[in-house]
């Protein structure tokens, strides 16, 4: 329910569990199911006798706000039918006052205040056409969706996360029909599926895929074939004063607005015979209590009690009803009333008759009454909209430029978006912070260079979605790396977002202290400098049958500080010292070397020294420049700590 009506204790409303025994369940109702019966002892509704006619049942219940928008229904009966959708308290409720304020308004009109159902379970309304028709005649139908998340799992595995399923659809069910999907080979692309739903956290349903494919794609398919996406058909048809009726938004509210005006009304009346009753009471009590001693004796001289009321009313006045209550009275309680609480008792009762009266004199009183109590009920127990409500189907940016590119030339319309992942030109991104990702396509790199808003490109490779890298580490290895398996960034303008990708340290296995330095293409002449200034030349002749290797032998204590591709002559290669010094040379001097080489001596070192950069740059390129930083410890003799020169 939208609005549970029921306190349970045990498992209430659990989609995939079983019911729990009885012994561990308890149950009342809610506090919002007590203003369904609100002033029942007020005659505000007729009673009928039960089933068996020994008791008498309301018709009717008060009903403090409209239950059967708010909760929806669904039953069937000999010959008809009906399937009602939950609804937000306080939209219902917005449209409700609206329509009292205004007896005249459009179904238009009340839809600016209730534009769609809203699902206990959340989820996603697509396409409204079929609810404007339900709105307008009673019947229509509408398409739900789950709520899914696209996240990265782990470091080389993505997932499709849902946390909302449409409107009485378990994980359970969704499950089954994955598996039978998955069998009958009507779905691909799935490795597994996890259901991790709890008390706690809610609804997790996540659903792994398998790398190389596309998980927008695989999406689609199990909203084609499995329960995360489905239709709910509402038929409004109601009792309205004993007939079936197939009514719509607009008619469903007149008939609660005018059944709870009818309700107010009665308790307004009732509530007022009930004050007259008192004030006449009250005011026997103001006569009889100015000579209360005389009253006691005209009582005790009394032979019955009729007698009694008999005198009392020939000399007081006083009618029988009076009478009666004065003599029903206890002698104590005649002593302790005094005029003046009387008085003031009297004076409150006329000013609520005339309340009363004004109320039952005015409609404008009455409907103002009846908006202010409906407001209240809102405010105390409405809550936020669960279900998204969708025009049409919200494409992401990722599958909007997948099926631009899926439109044939001249045929105007888009095909289906590819299920496999195709081998599309990318960069391959490592950042100075440790995390990577792949792009979508290889445009947002190609003139605006290695540069992020929140993070600094250390290493770009130009690859393809199906093609092979080398990450090369600190100690000298190089290992194998399929670019599929990085996490994909979403295709933007501009430079794309590192913050989407995951940390190296999660993605490839290092040694203890061993760090990732670059990528590197596994078909280039790569140069390698490290920390002791040695510098090679290394031959891409790699093995195909192992997924790391060596391409180094480093020196005791040494470490790779940069790798880059060098495979022209007219590159040269560049060392930057901790002491800044630096020295740029031509790629020629350093003939390139097997797998196993240790590389020749690249700078000569002074005493604490050693490399911080080593890079390449193209011969006589202008832009290439420089940036030192002075470090705190006195680097640059004569230069403020953290001075930058370029």
């Amino acid at each position: 329910l939208r609005l549970p009506l029921i306190d349970g204790h045990g498992n209430f409303g659990s989609l995939d569990d079983g019911p729990a025994a009885p012994r561990y369940t308890e149950a009342r109702l809610a506090a919002a199911a007590m203003t369904m019966t609100e002033n029942l002892d007020e005659d505000v509704v007729d009673f009928v006798p039960n089933y068996d006619n020994q008791l008498t049942q309301p018709d009717v219940l008060p009903a403090a706000f409209p239950n059967l928008l708010v909760n929806g229904t669904t039953g069937i009966a000999v010959g008809m039918a009906t399937n009602m959708a939950p609804h937000n308290l306080v939209e219902v409720i917005a449209a409700a006052r609206h329509l009292i304020a205004n007896p005249d308004a459009t179904l238009e009109d009340v839809m600016r205040f209730v534009p769609g159902p809203d699902l206990p379970t959340g989820g996603r309304i697509v396409g409204l056409d079929g609810i404007r028709d339900a709105y307008a005649t009673g019947r229509g139908s509408f398409k739900t969706r789950a709520k899914v998340e696209i996240e990265q799992l782990t470091a080389r595995r993505t997932g499709l996360v849902v946390t909302e399923l449409p409107y009485m659809v378990g994980p359970e069910k969704v499950i089954e029909k994955i598996k039978d999907a998955v069998n009958a080979k009507k779905l691909s692309g799935i490795s597994d599926v996890m259901d991790l739903t709890d008390r706690k956290h809610g609804l997790r349903l996540v659903i792994e895929i398998k790398n190389g494919f596309n998980p927008n794609a695989v999406l689609q398919q199990l909203y084609r074939f499995t329960p995360m996406e489905d239709s709910f058909g509402i038929n409004n048809v109601t009792l309205v004063d004993g007939q079936p009726q197939t009514l719509g938004l607009l008619q469903l509210l007149q008939v609660y607005v005018g059944h709870r005006l009818s309700v107010v009304r009665r308790r307004t009346a009732f509530r007022l015979g009930k004050k007259k009753d008192r004030l006449h009471l009250v005011e026997g009590l103001l006569i009889a209590i100015v000579d209360i001693d005389e009253v006691i004796q005209i009582i005790r001289s009394s032979d019955e009690a009729s007698a009694a009321r008999e005198r009392l009313m020939s000399i007081y006045d006083l009618s029988e009803i009076q009478a009666n209550y004065i003599l029903e009275l206890r002698l104590r309680q005649l002593t302790k009333y005094s005029r003046i609480e009387l008085e003031k008792e009297q004076e409150e009762l006329r000013r609520e008759i005339a309340e009363l009266e004004a109320i039952l004199a005015s409609d404008v009183l009455l409907r103002e009454l009846v908006s202010g109590e409906l407001a209240e009920v809102a405010d105390k127990y409405g809550t936020p909209r669960r279900t998204v409500l969708l025009e049409s189907e919200a494409v992401s940016p990722t599958v909007a430029a997948a099926l631009a590119a899926a439109i044939p030339a001249g045929k105007g319309k888009a095909a289906a978006l590819p299920l496999e992942i195709p081998d599309d030109p990318c960069w391959a991104l490592l950042s100075a912070s440790g995390q990577i990702a792949r792009t979508s396509n290889q445009e947002p790199l190609a003139e605006s260079g290695p540069r992020s808003k929140h993070d600094v490109y250390r290493s770009v490779v130009k690859t393809t979605a199906r093609g092979e890298i080398g990450a090369v580490t600190s100690q000298g290895r190089m290992l194998r790396v399929q670019v599929m398996d990085m996490p994909a960034l979403p295709a933007m303008s501009g430079l794309p977002n590192l913050a989407g990708g995951v940390a190296a340290k999660d993605f490839i296995t290092l040694l203890k202290g061993e760090s990732l330095v670059a990528f590197v293409p596994l078909d280039a002449v790569l140069a390698i400098g490290t920390a002791q200034g040695v510098v090679k030349r290394v031959q891409p002749d790699y093995p195909l049958n192992r997924e790391d290797w060596e391409i180094i032998a480093l020196k005791d204590k040494d470490t790779v500080v940069g790798v880059e591709p060098a495979q022209d002559d007219d590159v040269d290669l560049v060392f930057v010292t901790r002491l800044a010094q630096l020295l740029r040379f031509s790629a020629s001097a350093v003939r390139p070397q097997g797998r196993t080489a240790g590389g020749m001596a690249g700078i000569k070192l002074g005493v604490g020294d050693d490399v911080i950069h080593f890079g390449t740059v193209r011969a006589n390129d202008p832009a290439a420049v420089v940036v030192t930083i002075a470090g705190s410890n006195g680097a640059l003799p004569g230069t403020a700590p953290g001075t930058a020169k370029i």
